[in-house]
């Protein structure tokens, strides 16, 4: 999928100009987070968020710090946090360090975006323009959609295990030689062993993201690599599955 696929088109946005305590009413009018700062010509120059106005000093929440901090952060960074807590223009504490995307860019890449610079939301542009913009939500959204439109699981137990073996040797994680996993009825008995705990949840993550698999049961045990002890998989693993 793509950003055109799931993104917001009719976007609330706000001038540089326009005054702090308008750009917080705008947010709690339309139950958003973040605006897009743009010119008069719909140039996006920077991003406005809540949490860039919780430190205010008229809400008396402005950051404080003690002398000796102070000294290590250094003047100019205290001076930045100063101007942003007593700005009154959305052009004074907006970042202009502007992350965006296109209608084409692939999802994965609006995550990896998301993740890398930790921000929730995207501008979306086409040739410089303000098109739309993605957040966290559109991908839930995006999420909850396919899960709901998915099509019913058919597969034979036969295509279950060529699909598994695939998606196994796929995986460079996954412990290939020592793993057996068995289907019958869509039902699959994964046999075993693991040398790390994590390997164990991402087996069965893995083998019921096969199209049509309707439950995982685990018979893993996991061997501890220094001594060689055997550990039994957990009881509710057991009982369960």
């Amino acid at each position: 999928m793509k950003v055109a696929d799931v993104m917001t088109r009719r976007v609330t946005t706000v001038g540089s100009d326009a005054t702090v305590a308008e750009a917080a009413r705008l947010m709690l009018s339309q139950s958003i987070s973040g605006l897009p700062v743009v010119t008069p010509s719909g140039v996006v120059i920077g991003i406005v968020t809540a949490g860039g106005l919780l430190h205010s000093a008229e809400t008396g929440t402005e950051r404080r710090r003690s002398r000796w901090l102070e000294f290590l952060v250094g003047p100019g960074r205290i001076a930045g946090e100063y101007a942003r807590a007593h700005a009154r223009k959305v052009g004074e504490v907006m970042s202009r360090d502007i992350v965006a995307v296109t209608p084409e860019t692939p999802l994965e890449q609006v995550v990896e975006l998301m993740e890398t610079h930790r921000i929730k939301r995207l501008p979306v542009l086409d040739s410089d323009k303000l098109v739309g913009i993605v957040s966290r939500a559109n991908l839930l959204h995006a999420l909850a959609s396919l899960a709901a439109t998915a099509p019913p699981s058919g597969s034979s137990d036969a295509e279950i295990r060529r699909q598994m073996v695939i998606e196994i040797d796929n995986a460079s994680w996954a412990p290939r030689a020592s793993i057996t996993p068995i289907v019958q009825d869509g039902v699959v008995d994964l046999y075993g062993a693991i040398t790390d705990e994590r390997e164990r949840e991402a087996l069965r993550v893995l083998l019921e993201n096969i199209r049509g698999v309707k439950e995982v049961r685990d018979h893993l045990v996991w061997v501890e690599p220094i001594s060689g002890m055997v550990i039994e998989p957990p009881a509710e693993a057991s009982a369960t599955g």
